[in-house]
C-alpha cells in the first residue's frame, strides 16, 4: 500500500501551495492533485453543491487507489472534514486557519486574517478564535476576488494590487502585525501582499508546513510512508480551460499536463 498515491484537492488551483510542500517533506511520495476550477471558489459555493464536489472528489480518489486524502482548502475543511472522515475510511487531513501560531507571535496583539466567507463563517473557525486569540484584537476579510485572481495566474497585475490593497490597507492601519492567510490560493500573493504592505512590519502566516508535517505524522503512524523511490504525480480538473496548464506551470515553475475531468 505505501506506494500507492495520496489524493489532495482544492477548489482550483490554490492547494498547489500544498502540493508543492508536501513534495519538499516527502519526496517520495506520488500525489495525485485535484483541481477543482468548474466551482471554484468553494466560499461562496452553496453547501450542498460542495457536499456533491467533495463527495465527487473522494470517490475519484478511491478509484485512483488512494492511500490518503488531503483536503487542501479551508472552507471544505470546515464545512465538509468531519462528514468525509465518516463516510470514508482512508486517512484523511484537512486544513484550518492558522490562528493559533498568529496568536503566538504578534506583539501588537492585533491580527489580520483573510479566508473565505464560508470559512469565516464557519463554527470550526469560530472555535480557533475562542481557544487561541479570545484575548486578541481580528480584523477580518472574505477578500472577494483573490480565488479569481489566482485561478487566472494573475499574482501581481495591477486589479490584484488594488484588491490587495482594498483588503489589507484598512487592516494595516488597524496596527496588525500578523496576517493570517486562511485561504490556499492566497499563499500565492504572499510577495504582492508584502509589496502592498510596504515597510509596515507584517508577518504572514499560511498553514501548509503544519499540514504536511500532519500528513507527515499520520503516514508514519499508520505505515504509510512509502519507503520506495518516486514513480509519478498526476494533475486533474473539473475545468477543461486552455490556459488552466499554463497557471500550473507558472505556480509549480515546470512544464505540467492537466487532465480534465468531466462531472
Amino acid at each position: 500500500m505505501s506506494k500507492q498515491p495520496i489524493g489532495i484537492f482544492d477548489s482550483g488551483v490554490g492547494g498547489l501551495s500544498i502540493f508543492k510542500v508536501i513534495k519538499q517533506h516527502l519526496p517520495n511520495e506520488n500525489l495525485l492533485y485535484f483541481a477543482d476550477s468548474q466551482y471554484a471558489p468553494y466560499g461562496e459555493l452553496d453547501e450542498k453543491i460542495l457536499k456533491q464536489r467533495c463527495l465527487f472528489i473522494a470517490d475519484f480518489f478511491i478509484q485512483k487507489n488512494a492511500k490518503a486524502m488531503v483536503v487542501a482548502c479551508n472552507t471544505a475543511t470546515a464545512l465538509m472534514a468531519e462528514w468525509l472522515r465518516a463516510e470514508y475510511d482512508i486517512p484523511i487531513i484537512a486544513i484550518e486557519p492558522a490562528i493559533k501560531p498568529a496568536a503566538q507571535i504578534t506583539t501588537t496583539n492585533t491580527i489580520g486574517v483573510f479566508a473565505t466567507q464560508h470559512t469565516l463563517n464557519s463554527e470550526r473557525y469560530r472555535s480557533l478564535l475562542k481557544r487561541f486569540a479570545k484575548d486578541k484584537t481580528i480584523y477580518q476579510s472574505a477578500c472577494e476576488g483573490f480565488v479569481e485572481q489566482v485561478e487566472k495566474g494573475e499574482l501581481d497585475s495591477l486589479r490584484t494590487i488594488g484588491l490587495i490593497e482594498q483588503y489589507l490597507l484598512p487592516m494595516l492601519d488597524n496596527n496588525i502585525d500578523t496576517l493570517v492567510l486562511g485561504c490556499t490560493h492566497y499563499p500565492f500573493l504572499s510577495e504582492t501582499i508584502k509589496l502592498v504592505a510596504g515597510q509596515h512590519p507584517l508577518t504572514i502566516i499560511d498553514n501548509a508546513n503544519a499540514v504536511s508535517l500532519q500528513a507527515t505524522r499520520v503516514l508514519t503512524e499508520l505505515g504509510l510512508l512509502n519507503l520506495h523511490a518516486h514513480e509519478s504525480d498526476a494533475f486533474f480538473s473539473s475545468s477543461n480551460s486552455k490556459t488552466l496548464p499554463s497557471v500550473f506551470s507558472d505556480l509549480l515553475l515546470k512544464n505540467t499536463h492537466v487532465n480534465y475531468i468531466a462531472d
